[in-house]
């Protein structure tokens, strides 16, 4: 069983599901702006789904843990753009002493259908139901490595300035309905959200927006 601090927990809720809307969107927007340590737009234009999670956190005394709140978007099965946003939530741990903690910024991209069905049900171990790698970094680096060509998930992290490829092997993703409430008044299942004619709440807008610019076009797998 995982085991997280008060002050992991309270630093986890500070923001509301609305506000780490902003967050998840200036995450992805300072990340892509950044040609050189970015995601590999062929790896981007070819995704799935994407997740952002704005300030995972990580650190907790005896049990190592993580804990954080985000949003994942799916190519939209008709045409061109991105999904209404859906939010989950990242918990996962591993045994060591640790005393402290840090904060990093997550990105993970889904790469074909068998691990946007993973990531669309209630709740799944990434590592254990889906094979998850580190992802190559800079705007136009080759893509074309063992692991970008295995993983249906691939997955980066930024913290202090620097922005590398990370696995997040053992850690937990699931829907957060109580979230979704807040953004939609009522507890939809992210699935319902991503798969059906759910429209893009005014809050998520930005977010949305900055995925379909620097990657509107149609899934390519």
């Amino acid at each position: 069983m995982l085991v997280f601090t008060a002050a992991t927990l309270a630093g986890a809720e500070k923001s509301t599901p609305l506000q780490r809307l902003d967050e998840a969107a200036a995450v992805f927007q300072e990340v892509m702006s950044t040609p050189d340590r970015s995601i590999p737009q062929d790896l981007l234009d070819k995704a799935h789904c994407i997740v952002v999670v704005p300030g995972l956190k990580k650190g907790a005394f005896i049990l190592g843990a993580k804990y954080g709140k985000g949003y994942l978007s799916c190519r939209k099965k008709e045409g061109p753009g991105w999904s209404a946003p859906g939010t989950v939530r990242v918990e996962g741990g591993s045994v060591g002493f640790q005393i402290g903690g840090s904060e990093s910024d997550v990105i993970m991209l889904v790469m074909n259908e068998r691990g946007a069905t993973k990531l669309l049900s209630s709740k799944f171990t990434l590592g254990g139901e889906g094979l998850v790698a580190a992802g190559p970094v800079g705007r136009e680096a080759t893509a074309q490595t063992d692991a970008a060509m295995r993983a249906e998930i691939l997955s980066w992290s930024r913290a202090r300035g620097v922005f590398a490829g990370i696995s997040l092997q053992g850690a937990t993703l699931r829907q957060d309905l109580d979230d979704n409430a807040v953004i939609y008044g009522k507890r939809i299942p992210n699935k319902d959200i991503v798969q059906g004619p759910t429209a893009t709440p005014q809050a998520a807008e930005a977010l949305i927006s900055l995925l379909n610019k620097y990657s509107s076009a149609e899934n390519r797998n």
